[in-house]
């Protein structure tokens, strides 16, 4: 099937019989070459897909028309292939689709937590997309992925008729008939029998067409995860090339939503205000984060780390900063010496005032829950990810969550969508039925949360105290730094080394 524009006269275009459906099973990688430029794109845009297909899968039921609508918008704004035809439009959507599913298969593959996200989100995909497809599109696909199982003949199922019809969920003599029924082998239907799905004799299992694609997925499964396991003994002589290296080191948690950075609210946030916005308005992250400061008047540097750049975003200037964590860390074992010496400086170097003079950004969600988990003492992380399940279940009924919603947290916990168990948290707290958008942020939590409790209105600023004594000491005056664009997925990691160096003293 040819797409124009793509065939010089009398030379077979290679591409032609891959990108000939608009479904493939990825079998086959891409041999082209493509600029970084595209190659960042592809993968980006293929994460928010599976973004949004796990956020689905939660909120909605996978087979519900809401559910299919709702994906079929987000495959179509992202530019993938849904339309089944083969015109010429459809070629660079199937090409995206291809490539950019291997990328992620290599920012992906590199652990066992990151390869079942991975297939998971994939299957649901494509779940979603082969069922959208005509009977003659599924029986294309199969025939082109030599999955031919054998298609009974009318005279068998005239036989079988009863049998078809007591075996199989909502059939009547008259649908059976006019319903194609697959012979498959028992051990490919092992989900299909275990339900009791299906009609079996003589080691088949009789599928009917609208239930091939359980066949198909677990095939796909099993394809996906051998090809993820290959792909992770090969990861070591990609990550060689420096050019893609730190692409590849991002994507799994790359965050491509607002850059909290740029600090629309500075210098809108007292520090007398922090203490109840934090009950109120602060993730569980920031709020756990707060809370073990203000016990022990000391965070680690990884705690300092999270919980600094988040005040930072949420509006906090240099100068209340200096402030903050000075009278904090001198109500400890921190003398004004030391702090000066060893902690001052780490804070203006995160704004942006000391070394490379970078406007670092807060840590998305994603940064939070996959890089530097907690040890022993250390406070930071993400509660829903690291934490014990009993222990979490403590916390949030210290946080009055009813049972019935403590329940619900727990079970998102419990099937890995820690995200969405933070918006459920949201919810909760606020009382509100759908949050109305897609948690990815800490500080995206803390904008959505004033914009509900304020009416929609700006953080007001409560005017600061006087200043308890030693506050003035190590602080400066300054300007809000500069409003330059930056995206947590771009900054080089020797850049974020060079930060972390600042805060190792613990």
């Amino acid at each position: 099937m040819l797409f124009g524009g793509r065939k010089k006269k009398g030379v077979e275009n290679p591409q032609t019989e891959l990108y000939g459906h608009c479904l493939q099973l990825y079998t086959q990688p891409p041999l082209e070459n493509i600029s970084l430029v595209e190659f960042e794109q592809f993968a980006v845009d293929r994460m928010k897909l599976l973004k949004t297909v796990e956020n689905l899968g939660v909120t909605h039921i996978k087979t519900s028309e809401d559910y299919s609508k709702k994906l079929h918008a987000e495959i179509s704004s992202l530019n993938f292939p849904h339309r089944t035809e083969a015109v010429a439009s459809e070629y660079e959507k199937r090409r995206k689709d291809h490539i950019s599913h291997f990328i992620l298969r290599l920012a992906y593959c590199q652990t066992e937590d990151l390869r079942r996200w991975f297939i998971q989100q994939e299957m649901d995909l494509f779940r979603h997309r082969f069922n959208d497809l005509s009977p003659k599109s599924k029986s294309d696909f199969l025939h082109r992925n030599s999955l031919q199982y054998e298609t009974i003949s009318v005279e068998e199922k005239k036989s079988l008729m009863e049998k078809l019809i007591n075996s199989s969920y909502a059939f009547s003599g008259c649908t059976v008939e006019e319903q194609d029924f697959y012979k498959v082998p028992f051990q490919d239907a092992l989900d299909l029998v275990r339900m009791r799905k299906v009609f079996v004799k003589d080691g088949f299992a009789y599928v009917p067409h609208q239930d091939i694609v359980t066949i198909v997925l677990n095939d796909y499964r099993t394809r996906l995860s051998k090809a993820l396991a290959l792909t992770a003994r090969s990861l070591p002589v990609v990550q060689s090339d420096e050019r893609l290296q730190p692409l590849l080191s991002h994507l799994s948690h790359a965050y491509v939503g607002q850059d909290y950075s740029i600090q629309k609210n500075i210098g809108k946030i007292s520090l007398e205000q922090i203490d109840s916005l934090s009950t109120k308005s602060f993730p569980p992250c920031m709020r756990q984060l707060h809370k073990a400061l203000r016990d022990s008047h000391h965070l680690r540097h990884g705690g300092r780390m999270q919980y600094g750049l988040f005040l930072k975003g949420i509006g906090l200037t240099l100068d209340q900063a200096l402030q903050f964590w000075r009278a904090e860390f001198l109500r400890g074992k921190v003398d004004a010496d030391k702090f000066d010496k060893a902690y001052a400086y780490s804070i203006r170097h995160m704004f942006g005032k000391e070394g490379k003079r970078t406007d670092y950004t807060p840590y998305s969600c994603m940064k939070v829950i996959l890089s530097n988990p907690p040890s022993q003492g250390d406070h930071h992380g993400c509660p829903f990810r690291h934490s014990d399940p009993e222990l979490l279940k403590q916390k949030l009924q210290s946080y009055k969550i009813s049972s019935g919603g403590i329940n619900q947290i727990l079970e998102l916990v419990k099937g890995m969508h820690y995200q969405l168990a933070c918006q459920k948290y949201f919810e909760l707290t606020h009382s509100i039925d759908d949050a109305g958008f897609s948690l990815n942020h800490p500080n995206q939590y803390f904008s959505e949360s004033q914009k509900l409790l304020t009416g929609g209105k700006e953080v007001k600023r409560e005017l600061d105290s006087p200043r308890r004594p030693h506050a003035a000491a190590g602080s400066e005056n300054s300007k809000a730094p500069p409003e330059t664009p930056s995206s947590s997925n771009r900054v080089p990691q020797e850049v974020m080394d060079d930060l972390d160096s600042f805060f190792q003293e613990e």
